[in-house]
């Protein structure tokens, strides 16, 4: 069976990348509110991706920590809840 993959952006497909877990980010002054996503992978490393972009990659941070400041700063803030990566394997 052939299949196609239909990944918007191959090079950050979640499914090949390690990952541990992912946030959903929103800034609610804009309207409609803007989101990003908050991947982490294994190691501690983050990156914040932007869905709307073709999940570009806008921010690469070294820890939890540092990627959680960052978008603060630029008044995003998380919903609540996190998927893990146990949960679809």
């Amino acid at each position: 069976m052939q299949t196609t993959n239909t990944t918007p952006s191959p090079a950050l497909d979640p499914a090949k990348h390690k990952w541990n877990f992912l946030e959903v980010w929103v800034d609610p002054m804009q309207s409609p509110p803007y989101l990003l996503l908050l991947l982490g992978d294994e190691s501690g490393d983050c990156q914040v991706l932007d869905p709307a972009e073709q999940y570009k990659l806008i921010k690469q941070c070294s820890s939890y920590e540092q990627a959680q400041l960052w978008l603060l700063e630029d008044e995003y803030e998380p919903l609540e809840g996190r998927l893990s990566e146990a949960e679809f394997s």
